[in-house]
């Protein structure tokens, strides 16, 4: 279940992106030695990754069983839709800030991404750092395997400061009233047994 959204954590979040990130980063690393206890939405969406991160090298395990393998991906589906649904709590929770202020003002042009699918690239951004690192420092792999994986890294590393900075630049502008982002839904059929065609035919069947 969704924690109540903190409005100013969640405008913090995309106002100073760059220390969002670096704490997505950190989260990654201490959550790999201790239980996860994450505090607000943002980081509950990175739980949500987290998690779906290490069900999908479960799945991909080939010494699993059919057995193990279904129940890992209905594992993965629930964690999903929880990942999705926390992306809309995230974009609703910011639009109820901006509202009393009436914004986002709606003849700014329209961005694509709306912050909370940002927050969602940057906390995988983070999870692909983190086990890139591993992977350069393995002491049972080859010298290029540890070569190629630093020069991931480092692509990584670009990518995720360069996303952070737009994010940063987006919120910015949003409050300034030259840009504006809406609410998108993900309108995600195949848990839903109304419109999922083998969910509801297997309904019928039985």
């Amino acid at each position: 279940m969704l924690q109540e959204p903190d409005a100013a954590d969640l405008k913090h979040g995309c106002a100073d992106a760059p220390a969002t990130s670096a704490a997505l980063n950190a989260a990654t690393a201490r959550w790999h030695l201790e239980t996860a206890a994450p505090r607000g939405l943002i980081f509950q969406l990175h739980l949500a990754n987290f998690e779906l991160w290490h069900l999908e090298d479960k799945a991909r395990d080939t010494t699993n069983g059919d057995a193990l393998v279904a129940e890992t991906k209905r594992a993965i589906d629930r964690v999903n839709q929880r990942r999705n649904d926390t992306v809309e709590a995230i974009d609703t929770a910011l639009l109820a800030l901006l509202a009393p202020r009436n914004l986002p003002a709606a003849a700014a042009p329209l961005h694509s991404e709306t912050p909370g699918q940002m927050l969602d690239r940057l906390s995988i951004l983070a999870l692909k750092r983190y086990h890139t690192a591993v992977e350069s420092k393995r002491d049972d792999a080859t010298p290029e395997h540890r070569d190629r994986s630093l020069q991931r890294l480092s692509a990584l590393e670009e990518q995720e400061r360069d996303l952070a900075s737009c994010l940063q630049t987006l919120w910015r502008e949003v409050e300034a009233g030259t840009r504006r982002f809406k609410l998108y839904r993900q309108m995600k059929m195949y848990n839903d047994p109304t419109l999922n065609p083998v969910l509801y035919a297997a309904a019928k069947k039985s």
